[in-house]
């Protein structure tokens, strides 16, 4: 195989030899800078390390300008950390309490943003290196100077140094699935009122396959990256809705079962899908901006009007006055349910694509602000501010159960315990010690382990090379120059295309030509470093092992339980909202909005708690794909509620008559399903039996029939707007029934798992998974990803 060819099959878009080629350039000349033209070891030391933090530990996303303002961000908060860690270096105890506070304080913010989280490894290291090598006030200005001088060379480098491209990883696949889903709905409309000959047919399962694909790289896009890919900005927080949005849309697409051949086409239904194709083709437009709001807001508006006139069709065409309650009457009310499920599926429909639409034209209306509302921080209509947007992210995870909240701890408590031991044993290069301990410190303890001895195995062979080079070129500095870029390159490009280990030996002889040229010394640095690696590890086995050690698995199965437990929460106040809406009277009621952050901030939890066992090593007892659909099933379940919520609140106020019946078969309906998912949440904690899929009742169908007609009915005999919503509310509850058909076979298996394990490891066990690949940024001294530094 090609050299290039097998680097670009590695090292996605190439971005880790981008990132090691610029490291390759910059350490070394900021390094000669401090060292031989300045003269100060210590501005030298930061210098060199502040260019390795910044330019091989972090590759921030988006247009140039974005990535500029966040470079300079970090610049400007690791200067702080120099001069706090500084202060804190002169005493032990408080160099470890200093290093267990920042340490918390930077991994739990990473929740809040992507851009956060990709900065970590960068912040941290900006603390690690004052904090671990004592100094007094007046090495202060020296430090300053080096990080300084690594922060300038790192700006003009990450804007001329082979810039990349702007890079917003979900916004390409969405305009793919957008288009793709209105092919589709186009092509069902097409083949419903065409001749479906035998040409249609084929014509229409190509547009069905084609969207499915779309939708699922997509999603695949969402997973491939260690935290949730969404930033602060507007524009990222709206885009980042639309993986659930267009999941649940094609989700949707695909249970619509079109009318067999002969069975007469709702037409009003067909036009609804037809102008939400439009609509979407117009989204998809203004996300690609080859078109503008005006179409976007233009085509919502059709789509609009087709459901306003579906709806008022739906109550005059449909056969409620037939139905009666004699024994024929089971027939008739079937008649009357199938009747409405067209005109449903259609309404359901125009909501998905106006929740998509109304995201796209927040984003759009965000790209489109001036720089001076920017700077204030206006937001559009609609949205939430930067600063709220951060909080309710960071209050989602201040919960015990938090795999963020747990992680931030012990990663927190592992720092501070390495700077306290490196301090307190008086080893040489004492940071070391910390950046180990960072670099192994994973989820559980089995992996701790396992990376521990990677790094150790990967740092003796690093010296074993680096004593091998000293020992053919001595102590000859000219050679040592010339050798270091080559080993910047390596050791940057090393971790993404081969292995920890590899990573952790190309960096050991970085630091063995850094050191011997700083003052030589020979081999003996290489040695040093080989102790330093082995405290650290030593501490993170520990902390591993007394801080959580069950690992992802078992968090994966409590953050679904209560992901699913909130979000039935939801879909049931929602109904129960609905409920009061269609009667007359009593105390007007208000949309459940505390439930609904319950149970999106249960649903942030459950993303990143999925990332953390994606990126965790070992064997998975249950299939990807299973494990996947019962994520994806929180969000169906949530936009379900969501859907409801949005039929009631069209009502401009409470419509007249004796909704008595019908709340009560709907609050029943309701208890049903949701109580369904509850011991669903139950079983995935205490591994208790899946109660099977529930199935249709009939009699209650006849139930709420009989209810719609006696209390619905206007005075010419057809359904009320109400009546429709009653029915399409019952429709929304019966896809939350069929939704339990999907999650059976995967949740049982679970639940069987973690019945067998009472220990907690719900999901580690024998079947394999094959790890996706990721292009992200290497963590200190290896090519573990930010996230595994978590």
């Amino acid at each position: 195989m090609h050299p290039l060819r097998w680097l670009a099959d590695r090292d996605r878009d190439l971005s880790a030899l981008r990132r090691a080629a610029r490291a390759a350039i910059v350490m070394p000349a900021m390094f000669a800078l401090g060292d031989r033209v300045i003269g100060d070891a210590g501005v030298a030391t930061f210098a060199a390390f502040g260019s390795f933090a910044m330019l091989l530990l972090v590759d921030f996303n988006g247009p140039m300008r974005d990535r500029l303002q966040a470079q300079a961000a970090l610049a400007v908060v690791g200067a702080v950390f120099v001069c706090v860690g500084t202060l804190a270096s002169r005493n032990a105890w408080l160099a470890g309490a200093a290093m267990a506070v920042v340490g918390f304080g930077v991994l739990f913010v990473g929740v809040v943003s992507s851009v956060l989280a990709a900065a970590t490894t960068s912040l941290l290291l900006a603390f690690i290196l004052p904090v671990s090598l004592a100094g007094p006030v007046s090495a202060i200005p020296a430090r300053l100077a080096g990080w300084g001088l690594a922060s300038v060379a790192a700006f003009v480098a990450v804007a001329l140094l082979w810039p990349a491209p702007a890079r917003d990883p979900l916004r390409a696949p969405a305009i793919a699935a957008c288009r793709a889903l209105a092919a589709r709905m186009s092509s069902d409309v097409d083949y419903m009122l065409g001749g479906r000959t035998g040409n249609d047919r084929q014509a229409h399962q190509v547009a069905i396959d084609a969207a499915g694909q779309a939708v699922g790289a997509l999603h695949r896009t969402f997973l491939a990256t260690p935290y949730r890919p969404t930033g602060l900005s507007t524009s990222t927080r709206t885009i980042v809705r639309l993986v659930d949005e267009l999941n649940w849309l094609d989700a949707i697409l695909r249970h619509s079962a079109l009318p067999p051949d002969g069975m007469t086409v709702n037409r009003a239904a067909c036009a609804v899908k037809a102008a939400a194709a439009q609509t979407l083709e117009r989204g998809a437009d203004l996300l690609e901006r080859s078109g503008g709001p005006t179409e976007l807001h233009a085509a919502l508006d059709r789509l609009t009007d087709a459901r306003d006139r579906m709806e008022r069709d739906a109550t005059v065409d449909l056969p409620i006055a037939r139905v009666a309650t004699d024994t024929d009457g089971k027939h008739q009310v079937d008649e009357f349910v199938s009747s409405l499920d067209p005109t449903f599926r259609a309404q359901e429909l125009s909501f998905a694509v106006s929740a998509v639409e109304r995201n796209i034209d927040l984003a759009d209306a965000a790209d489109r602000r001036s720089w001076w509302d920017r700077l204030l921080g206006h937001q559009p209509i609609g949205v939430i501010g930067t600063l709220s947007a951060a909080g309710e992210r960071a209050a989602a995870h201040a919960e015990r159960h938090s795999v963020w909240l747990h992680n931030s701890v012990r990663g927190a408590i592992g720092l501070g315990v390495a700077v306290l031991v490196a301090d307190l044993t008086g080893v040489q290069h004492s940071f070391w010690v910390v950046l180990a301990t960072l670099s192994v410190l994973r989820s559980n303890a089995l992996n701790t382990g396992q990376n521990a001895l990677r790094g150790l195995l990967g740092t003796v062979a690093g010296f074993v090379i680096g004593a091998a080079l000293l020992a053919v070129i001595g102590t000859d500095t000219t050679a040592l120059w010339i050798l270091l870029p080559i080993a910047i390159l390596l050791a940057g490009l090393a971790p993404a295309v081969a292995t920890f280990a590899i990573g952790q030996a190309a960096f050991t002889v970085v630091i063995v030509i850094l050191f011997n040229i700083i003052q030589p010394a020979g081999w003996r640095v290489g040695l040093l470093r080989v102790e330093d690696i082995a405290l650290g590890c030593a501490v993170s086995l520990v902390v591993g092992a007394l801080f959580w050690p069950r690992g992802a698995g078992a968090a994966l199965g409590r953050a679904l339980a209560e992901a699913y437990a909130d979000s039935a929460r939801y879909l049931a106040e929602a109904v129960e909202f609905g409920t009061f809406r269609c009667g007359s009277g009593g105390t007007p009621v208000t949309p459940p909005t505390d439930v609904a952050v319950a149970a999106a901030a249960a649903s942030r939890r459950l993303d990143d708690t999925f990332r953390n066992y994606l990126a965790e090593h070992g064997s998975k007892p249950i299939p990807l794909a299973e494990v996947t659909t019962l994520v994806t099933g929180i969000a169906a379940l949530r936009l379900a509620a969501d859907a409801v919520l949005d039929l009631w609140q069209q009502e401009d106020h409470q419509a007249a008559g004796d909704r008595s019946a019908a709340r009560t078969e709907l609050i029943q309906a309701s208890a049903r399903v949701t109580g369904w998912y509850a011991d669903l949440s139950e079983s995935l904690v205490k591994g208790g039996h899946v109660p099977d899929p529930l199935l249709r009742e009939s009699s209650a169908d006849q139930r709420l029939v009989d209810a719609v007609r006696h209390d619905l009915r206007d005075s010419n005999g057809n359904a009320s707007a109400t009546a429709v919503r009653i029915i399409w509310t019952a429709d929304h509850l019966d896809a939350a029934r069929r939704l339990q058909q999907t999650l059976f076979g995967p949740a049982r298996a679970a639940a069987q798992r973690r019945a067998a394990d009472p220990l907690g490891h719900l999901m580690s066990g024998y079947l394999h998974r094959a790890r996706p690949t990721r292009s992200s940024p290497p963590d200190v001294e290896s090519g573990v990803t930010t996230a595994a530094a978590r």
